[in-house]
């Protein structure tokens, strides 16, 4: 029976333990370049079998909230080096989330004040985060975007690929995280709610996914589906995501990434950051049924839980082999020693929400380790 502790591998990644630290958004990387902040407060948490870094943008267009990281530019990739040499020397395994958010952005972070792009020219309701002049943050409104033109959409999957390519070869990942979830651009495309599209990206769930399937093989091509992993949210309300059928969805998804040969899934269950029984649509999300279509479809990748995991939780998740590998969110902020408090049964540290977007180091890298 497999433990929280026990070693696993996921795709080309030997992992020391079975624990994620999930992609966490700090706004603490001005002109999205990760700096000497960042490389501590990765190095404290390597002892993760697994780290997601952050949300990153893969161009100036993918971003949507200030001084988050960027993989597009040679400051950001050296940044990201560092980090990446950082966990490595503590002994760590680290793959970056890479993020295009779509509509979810603010015309004053876009390229030239434009407008954020999107599936369809349908405004989230929903909120960004931006830094003032006087360097305090606050969060806004997301402004109104434009639909992508068709013959814009090959540029933005090639845009994930160079983003991949770029994050193994010069910034030293380990491999990288598709981010599908909470959404941003590929699950605006997923969902009927965000696409009104008439095209071949939009109508039907197979057209609804083909910009998903399009950056997977894009990826997979470029760096080896072994290294590459992807996050999905089959019913989260996140950024004003919504689909009255997401089991069908979903399960057409889980399918296809079956035959790929990826690294994991990880698959926010619920809500996210949220109650895990949320449920869109007249049923219940069946998240059974959601790994049989991609077990069945040949999915060997490992499985990766995560929303509102403990640890009864997650041990109960991986001894039942509902799950591979579980992710923890907000414990990891707070708890750079996660692993070994999880192990010991020591008591774990409580976050500072006022520190958990934007600042400095305080409630970034100063929590205490278990004696």
């Amino acid at each position: 029976m497999a433990t929280l502790f026990d070693p696993v591998k996921a795709g080309d990644l030997s992992l020391a333990n079975r624990i994620v630290m999930a992609p966490l958004t700090r706004n603490r990387s001005p002109n999205a370049v990760p700096g000497d902040l960042s490389v501590t407060y990765y190095r404290q948490r390597a002892s993760a079998g697994l780290i997601v870094t952050e949300a990153t943008a893969i161009t100036h267009q993918g971003q949507g909230y200030a001084d988050v990281p960027g993989l597009y530019g040679p400051d950001q990739l050296a940044g990201w080096r560092r980090v990446t040499d950082a966990v490595h020397e503590a002994g760590g395994k680290i793959v970056v989330q890479l993020w295009h958010v779509g509509r979810i952005s603010h015309d004053s972070l876009q390229p030239g004040g434009g407008k954020p792009v999107a599936p369809s020219a349908v405004r989230a309701k929903s909120k960004t985060f931006l830094i003032r002049p006087d360097g305090s943050g606050e969060f806004a409104e997301t402004s109104e975007p434009r639909a992508l033109e068709a013959n814009e959409i090959p540029g933005i999957v090639d845009d994930y690929r160079r983003a991949a390519k770029a994050a193994v070869e010069q910034a030293g990942f380990d491999g990288i995280e598709i981010h599908a979830a909470n959404g941003y651009l590929i699950d605006q495309f997923l969902r009927s709610g965000s696409n009104h599209r008439t095209d071949a990206y939009g109508g039907s769930i197979e057209n609804r996914a083909r910009l998903l399937f399009e950056v997977v093989e894009a990826i997979t091509g470029e760096i080896g589906a072994g290294r590459t992993g992807i996050r999905l949210s089959p019913v989260t309300p996140a950024n004003d995501a919504s689909d009255p059928e997401p089991q069908p969805l979903f399960d057409h998804v889980a399918a296809g990434l079956g035959s790929r040969g990826l690294a994991y899934v990880h698959v926010v269950e619920g809500a996210t950051g949220g109650a895990r029984d949320f449920q869109q649509g007249d049923r219940p999300f069946d998240y059974a049924a959601f790994k049989t279509a991609y077990r069945q479809a040949g999915g060997q990748g490992a499985w990766l839980v995560n929303n509102g995991y403990d640890k009864e939780l997650a041990e109960k998740a991986v001894a039942e082999g509902r799950a591979d590998l579980v992710a923890f969110g907000k414990p990891f902020i707070a708890n750079p020693d996660l692993v070994g408090r999880l192990r010991s049964g020591v008591a774990l540290n409580e976050p500072d929400k006022a520190t958990f977007y934007g600042g400095g180091a305080k409630g970034y890298i100063d929590y205490p380790t278990a004696a």
